[in-house]
């Protein structure tokens, strides 16, 4: 059996890769670096496991998941993300994650994530889930709570500057419904215009910004 980690950070994804041969060497580590990396690792070797990053160059970690679950729906993925705004978290979830863990875990918390997901049980990070049941609109901006996972993957790649031809692309859809999602997600977000979606994503902590 194999794990597949989907990660473009390469020394976070190689000492994963080292922490998962080492605990359980029985287990085949695979690695990609992007979301088409991960379909086309799929689509070679089905893993047991996957181990996504939500913040992927290209098609996301949450189109990356959608599109794996399309074509496999028995496939495992757990999320393993620096961005735990609740909004996220249920988005990755109903894409057909069967956990959640930011990245501040300790190693031992992600090797127990991983022996449970692998044998078919759910896993959210403690703090993620009690505020998921407890105080589901503690975090983030209440406007991003309503979006669609749709349009949650739009609002992301706009707010990253990606172009809307570019966007289309990716997502195998039209320039026109792309300007269509832009449309609607700023009637949603109650925005003007790009510059303050990109401000809106800052403010939610879902963009970093360079140094």
């Amino acid at each position: 059996m194999a794990i597949l980690l989907v990660d473009d950070h390469p020394l976070l994804r190689i000492g994963l890769a080292a922490t998962l041969a080492q605990a359980m060497p029985e287990m085949r580590v695979l690695q990609a670096d992007s979301g088409e990396a991960a379909l086309a690792q799929v689509q070679a070797q089905v893993p047991g496991l996957v181990i996504m990053d939500f913040d992927l160059p290209g098609i996301s970690g949450l189109e990356t998941t959608k599109r794996l679950r399309q074509r496999l729906p028995q496939l495992r993925v757990l999320f393993l993300s620096e961005h735990t705004e609740l909004g996220l978290v249920r988005q990755a979830l109903a894409a057909g994650a069967c956990g959640f863990l930011s990245k501040q875990v300790a190693p031992q918390v992600l090797l127990e994530a991983v022996q449970r997901t692998l044998a078919g049980h759910a896993y959210i990070e403690q703090a993620l889930a009690t505020a998921l049941a407890c105080q589901p609109r503690q975090h983030g901006d209440d406007r991003l709570q309503g979006l669609t996972q749709r349009e949650t993957e739009i609002f992301l790649m706009l707010a990253k500057g990606t172009a809307v031809r570019t966007i289309a692309e990716q997502l195998c859809i039209s320039s026109k419904t792309v300007s269509n999602h832009l449309t609607l997600l700023k009637s949603k977000l109650q925005v003007s215009c790009q510059a303050e979606l990109v401000h809106l994503a800052i403010e939610a902590g879902l963009l970093r910004v360079a140094a």
